[in-house]
């Protein structure tokens, strides 16, 4: 990566910027790009309650994955990497964890991984003994006073290193080696996870799980529907029939042999370019079904006036002569990409329905609106979303606040604003490790027959 300046943070630390390449000309590229984090880190769960041995193909190797890997290897799973034919990386073969092995004394790094910190406590409350969970610093501040209710009201003993009762990281679970089940009844407003988490390990409870939500309404319902269909395919038995109720039988977790998707929602940053610099982005082995949300792109990009087309497996988007604005409902994961874009666009754009957003790795929509105007955007927060209206960019330097999506929001507004500087991009090692070579070697494939982007009708300044 190149490194344009170095600022310190308050502790003095310093902190490197990358300089973001600016598009010179339309970009005109095939990207293919890791596994996605989402599966990866389901199915290492899965394969670690499982009934035998299960090999991932081609999963995900990035901070997130490995802070799984090695919660679950603390719980006594065996992992192993093994030769694999992926571009990036080995594959896992996974030896679930034994059924009489104790947990006690076990400390579980969740670093800034929601998955970590909200799946692996249940699994940890299957095992016997104390598991002492905790996180980075920002990780302390991430709501978890549901999965902690939840265990609580299954039997499973949490409290705080001191023995108070917690409502976040950091926090001691106290397994007896098996946990009764039943009926259930949490809310999931503030995290898909929350309902994931629970239903991961539903099967291995002696009553199974039925699982109730009250409350306003769950964000992200894309993740938990793929939560379900990888039960699904390792045989376990889900009713999700009634809206906000799960009913988990109880039963054995059929080990398996998976191949991950990509990462659909990490793609996103590279189609966002073919808008940014109105060229083309191919994505080859885009699948015909997922559960991914991160296949919401195809309608999101062209309603923002991208030539959007899927045809033997390649996804190729073509941006328009601008950006347009609109209304993004449920956006989820993939809003800071879209407001990115939105802030690239030449008219106002509303996102609704990601109020949940302020509690990720970092308050996200707090993050955007004060990253977007400050390179002299024009963006304000609502109650659940954001409103960003056309405003000629300038240079400047993008805070990442540590969140990867930050970081790659960043990385796109760069492509059209000459000289901007991303704060810390090695913080996009979480779900996509080397994304600064990729965005550069995406832009340096070739040129594209679209006009420049000193012909977008955007607001960016050149």
């Amino acid at each position: 990566m190149t490194a344009a300046a170095a600022t310190r943070d308050a502790s003095g630390t310093p902190v490197q910027h990358w300089a973001a390449p600016f598009a010179s000309r339309p970009v005109n590229a095939t990207v293919t790009v890791p596994g996605s984090k989402s599966l990866t880190n389901r199915y290492l769960v899965l394969a670690a309650l499982a009934d035998g041995p299960s090999r991932l193909r081609a999963p995900l190797h990035s901070r997130d994955s490995a802070l799984m890997i090695d919660a679950l290897r603390q719980l006594g799973a065996t992992i192993t990497e093994v030769p694999g034919d992926g571009t990036f990386g080995p594959d896992l073969e996974v030896v679930p964890l034994p059924a009489a092995a104790a947990a006690s004394g076990t400390t579980i790094d969740c670093g800034l991984a929601g998955t970590v910190m909200r799946f692996v406590p249940p699994v940890a409350a299957l095992r016997s003994g104390a598991s002492v969970f905790d996180g980075d610093p920002h990780a302390r501040k991430r709501p978890m006073g549901t999965i902690i209710e939840a265990l609580k009201a299954l039997g499973v003993t949490v409290s705080a290193e001191d023995g108070t009762a917690p409502s976040s990281l950091p926090f001691v679970v106290e397994g007896t080696g098996a946990v009764r089940g039943g009926h259930l009844v949490i809310d999931a407003s503030a995290s898909s996870q929350f309902v994931s988490a629970l239903l991961l390990v539903g099967a291995r409870f002696d009553e199974g799980l039925h699982l109730e939500h009250v409350g306003k309404p769950v964000p992200s319902l894309d993740h938990i529907n793929m939560t379900v269909a990888a039960l699904r395919g390792a045989g376990v038995s889900v009713d999700d029939s009634v809206p906000n109720h799960w009913v988990v039988a109880p039963g054995p977790i059929r080990a398996f042999d998976q191949r991950i998707e990509q990462d659909l929602s990490n793609a996103g940053p590279f189609l966002a370019a073919a808008l940014a610099s109105q060229g083309t982005v191919r994505i080859p082995n885009w699948p015909a079904e997922t559960q991914q949300v991160g296949d919401l792109w195809r309608g999101i990009l062209t309603q923002m006036g991208a030539t959007v087309t899927l045809a033997d497996g390649v996804l190729t988007v073509t941006g328009g002569p601008e950006i347009k604005g609109g209304d993004f409902a449920d956006t989820s994961e993939l809003a800071p990409t879209v407001a990115a874009l939105c802030a690239l666009a030449a008219e106002p754009s509303r996102l609704s329905g990601i109020a949940h957003l302020r509690g990720h790795e970092t308050d996200r929509l707090a993050a955007l609106v004060a990253e977007i105007n400050r390179l002299g955007g024009d963006a304000e927060e609502t109650a659940d979303g954001l409103v960003i209206r056309p405003a000629r960019l300038h240079a400047g330097v993008v805070r990442s606040y540590a969140d990867h999506r930050m970081a790659t929001a960043g990385a796109i507004l760069g492509l059209a604003v000459d000289g901007v500087q991303v704060e810390d991009i090695a913080t996009t090692a979480k779900t996509m490790p080397d994304f600064p070579q990729l965005w550069e070697k995406m832009l340096a494939q070739g040129a594209a027959s679209a006009p420049g982007p000193e012909g977008r009708g955007s607001g960016a300044e050149h």
